[in-house]
């Protein structure tokens, strides 16, 4: 790992450094057995940690502890969310993270508009068109454009029809606020490691008077909500970091970010999702004739760790389905990367990823020329 040490990492809505505080966290909790479902008292001291983390999320998310279901990952809790109510019609917006969009072989795609929020009149309409109960999955926000979703007004219009609201907040959490109660939502993904915390944990919060079938089925845990050993330790990391969220940490990131989309724009670039409210810490930016996977390559040999979106998919580097739903034409959308800070990132980073990136336009634009 020596090797990276050098590098500069701007790739944080994929995952985020570990927070050294949730390392040694987790740490103490790997040194000893830690299964809360026993009874003795290696048992019960993992439970007191499982319940301690429990309610450190509940209460950062203004939600009961006993609406808090921890799974591995935040695509298991939109699994779980998506597949938890049999018999009822999936609305799913057209910029969906791929684990709500390859959940279900029958959904209904909620246009979006140019700016990246879901069209409202139109979820209005389709909800209206038929009697059978709803399921309506929206993400809180973008992991591409960084876009926020209105979802007080999209839970209006659920409420409205009597259908059930699920919200992808994975981006969202620890950077902006995040209350279950005041979003209006029935159900809402949480995860740690787009925040600083340990890949493996992460959570599904439940309106608590609402029953569904469990995704993993087998043992008692999480009140049988979701089978399987639950990852103490993960999840004492995933609670420490919830604790040490620094929402001024992402206004400066903003600010940061808001100067370096300036003079990309000034040289030629395109930013997206601009005319929309946006995370703190996210720019979408693209260099108009140059491959998204060009640069990717190129940044990469200069020290430089961006994506060309999703994590997911970017092994692949394939065209931005988010940017496509937009309306960006598919040859500017081929040449769309995205910069995403973090809890560790400095000004200075952001400003030689800046330069870094007008030397490359500057140069290719004279080779092309």
């Amino acid at each position: 790992m020596e090797s990276l040490a050098s590098k500069i990492y701007l790739d944080c809505n994929a995952t985020a450094p570990v927070r050294p505080e949730a390392a040694q966290a987790m740490q103490e909790l790997l040194a000893v057995p830690a299964n809360p479902s026993s009874v003795h008292a290696f048992g019960r001291e993992a439970k007191k940690y499982l319940e301690r983390a429990r309610k450190t999320i509940a209460e950062a998310v203004s939600a009961w502890p006993n609406e808090i279901i921890f799974t591995a990952s935040g695509t298991e809790a939109n699994a779980t969310a998506l597949h938890g109510f049999s018999g009822r019609r999936v609305l799913t917006s057209a910029v969906e993270h791929s684990s709500v969009l390859k959940q279900l072989l029958r959904k209904e795609i909620i246009p979006a508009t140019s700016s990246g929020i879901i069209n409202l009149s139109a979820l209005d309409v389709m909800l209206a068109a038929d009697s059978t109960p709803a399921l309506v999955s929206v993400m809180l926000a973008n992991n591409e454009t960084g876009v926020i979703q209105p979802l007080a007004e999209i839970s209006a219009i659920c409420k409205r029809h009597n259908a059930l609201l699920h919200c992808d907040a994975v981006q969202a959490l620890g950077k902006i606020p995040v209350d279950f109660g005041a979003l209006g939502t029935d159900m809402l993904t949480l995860s740690g490691h787009k925040c600083g915390g340990p890949v493996g944990a992460a959570a599904l919060v439940l309106r608590r008077d609402l029953a569904m079938v469990p995704l993993l089925a087998g043992g008692g845990q999480e009140l049988g909500r979701r089978a399987g050993t639950e990852n103490v330790a993960a999840i004492a990391g995933f609670a420490k970091v919830v604790e040490m969220i620094d929402l001024a940490q992402m206004q400066r990131l903003r600010r940061w970010l808001d100067g370096m989309e300036q003079e990309m724009e000034a040289g030629g670039g395109a930013v997206f999702g601009k005319d929309a409210p946006r995370l703190p810490n996210t720019s979408c930016i693209a260099m108009p004739g140059v491959s998204n996977e060009v640069q990717l390559m190129d940044f990469d040999l200069k020290g430089f760790a961006v994506s060309a979106g999703s994590a997911c998919s970017s092994a692949r580097v394939e065209v931005s389905h988010v940017l496509l739903a937009m309306g960006v034409p598919k040859a500017l959308a081929s040449s769309a990367i995205r910069v995403s800070g973090g809890w560790a990132t400095t000004e200075q980073e952001i400003r030689r990823f800046a330069e870094a990136w007008q030397q490359m336009a500057a140069r290719l634009a004279k080779k092309a020329g």
